[in-house]
């Protein structure tokens, strides 16, 4: 029987296939440690006491890519080239999520609508990472290779996660309540597909190097496409219901100095 255990096992003991996953995870990081940084650079005067709360956002994102290209030197491997069907943030880009790498690049302060987009996009992509950390948590805690990796990340999730809840709770009692939710709603059942096709692309890809056989590659791309149809049904809500944190409150808190206003 097929286990997530026993996928990433396969994934993490292969050369080729530990390559691909690092720099395909690699990528994402750097690309939302970029992001972060250039909306905290861009964030409205009306919202600049977020500015550090983001600048440290994206730090930790770096961070994490820097942590997937040491484990490949680890290895004595060099980064992949990133297939353009399994780059996540790129694609959740092109179907109008979040903020675009071309408003991102024009040196013009954000509005508070922009705000709002961000950390609905933040909240249900973060879901997301969160959740899949803790997977990796609950199988690779103690490995000898990853584990360090994996319990600072997942960590690092956890807090992200909680700072998107929380600073959207503010921006709710401030009178953007309506255009959350809306956004909120958007974002998570535009995520789900895109995590699914996703998903799929990334365990083709994994199948071809590890040489899967043509019937475990079916039952994986079928649960995949199961576990879409209960997000798309029901399991979305969880991305779109916002709590207080009660643990980790000012997960993101850091005396860091705000980017000076453009």
């Amino acid at each position: 029987m097929l286990s997530a255990r026993g996928l990433f096992t396969e994934i993490l003991e292969n050369d080729d296939s530990f390559a691909l996953f690092c720099s395909i995870a690699a990528s994402g990081e750097t690309q939302g440690g970029w992001e972060n940084g250039r909306i905290a650079a861009l964030v409205p005067a009306s919202q600049r006491e977020m500015a550090p709360k983001i600048a440290r956002h994206g730090a930790d994102e770096d961070k994490h890519g820097r942590i997937f290209m040491a484990l490949l030197r680890k290895r004595g491997l060099e980064p992949v080239p990133v297939p353009t069907d399994t780059d996540y943030t790129m694609l959740l880009e092109r179907a109008g999520i979040g903020l675009t790498h071309t408003r991102l690049r024009a040196d013009q302060a954000l509005s508070e609508d922009d705000v709002v987009t961000y950390l609905a996009h933040s909240r249900v992509t973060e879901q997301r990472a969160s959740e899949q950390m803790r997977l990796l948590l609950k199988h690779f805690a103690d490995h000898p290779d990853i584990g360090r990796a994996v319990r600072a990340i997942s960590r690092d999730e956890d807090n992200h996660l909680a700072y998107c809840h929380e600073e959207l709770l503010r921006l709710a009692r401030a009178g953007h309540g309506r255009a959350i939710h809306a956004t909120l709603r958007a974002c998570a059942l535009a995520e789900i597909r895109i995590y699914r096709e996703v998903s799929i692309a990334v365990m083709a890809h994994m199948a071809r190097v590890l040489g899967w056989p043509a019937w475990k590659s079916a039952v994986i791309r079928s649960a995949i496409r199961a576990t879409y149809a209960y997000e798309r049904a029901i399991g979305h809500h969880r991305m779109t219901t916002l709590t207080l944190p009660t643990h980790n409150l000012n997960a993101l808190g850091t005396p860091t100095p705000a980017p000076a206003t453009p």
